[in-house]
């Protein structure tokens, strides 16, 4: 005798609206303590923090326009409540990383403290992103894409194409701070992968 799998319960949209809140606050905080360390992540979101350490342009900006070509993808494989969840989710970090320096003032920070809680903070906010069918543009709707598609685990998805941002990095900081910066990469990865799983949450949007 078999148990009927259980069925998911999908998202009301004041669920989505807390997420979107919750999972953009903490990735604008640890993308903060990033900041303050001069490490960078993976993903769009590094390689906008990579453009604001070369050009001393704001983060928040260059973060929106980097993630405007991905939409298109984003509309033709996931959808537009996807696509729509994700531009405001995008658009809330950027607001995010601007104010967040205005409400928190930082005096120091160990660059190691900052490369782990940092990366936790932020796996943890798209982690909240990821559950109620968002993210953060870029690569993130690559990896989700390829875990919804075939299976493939969307933390080591992104681990992957964090890689290559990081490499590029090696241009532009220290051997230390890129050191801290795989640490970091390592700490958002590993709570994506361990914690988003297929069948793992059932609550869907």
């Amino acid at each position: 005798m078999t148990t009927a799998p259980p069925i998911a319960e999908r998202h009301r949209l004041y669920e989505d609206a807390v997420a979107l809140v919750t999972g953009t606050l903490l990735v604008a905080l640890g993308l903060a303590l990033y900041a303050k360390a001069t490490l960078v992540v993976g993903g769009t979101a590094g390689l906008s923090l990579l453009l604001q350490y070369a050009s001393g342009y704001g983060f928040g900006t260059i973060f929106f326009l980097v993630n405007l070509p991905f939409y298109l993808l984003s509309i033709r494989r996931m959808g537009w409540p996807y696509t729509i969840r994700t531009f405001i989710a995008v658009a809330m970090v950027s607001v995010l990383s601007r104010l967040t320096p205005q409400w928190i003032s930082i005096e120091a920070i160990e660059p190691l403290y900052a490369a782990v809680c940092g990366g936790v903070l932020v796996g943890i906010g798209l982690l909240a992103l990821f559950r109620h069918r968002a993210g953060l543009g870029g690569f993130n709707i690559l990896a989700v894409y390829l875990q919804d598609t075939y299976g493939w685990r969307a933390g080591y998805v992104q681990l992957a194409l964090d890689v290559m941002i990081l490499i590029g990095a090696a241009f532009i900081l220290p051997l230390e701070k890129l050191g801290l910066s795989l640490v970091g990469a390592a700490a958002i990865n590993l709570t994506l992968a361990i914690n988003h799983r297929p069948g793992r949450y059932m609550g869907v949007s």
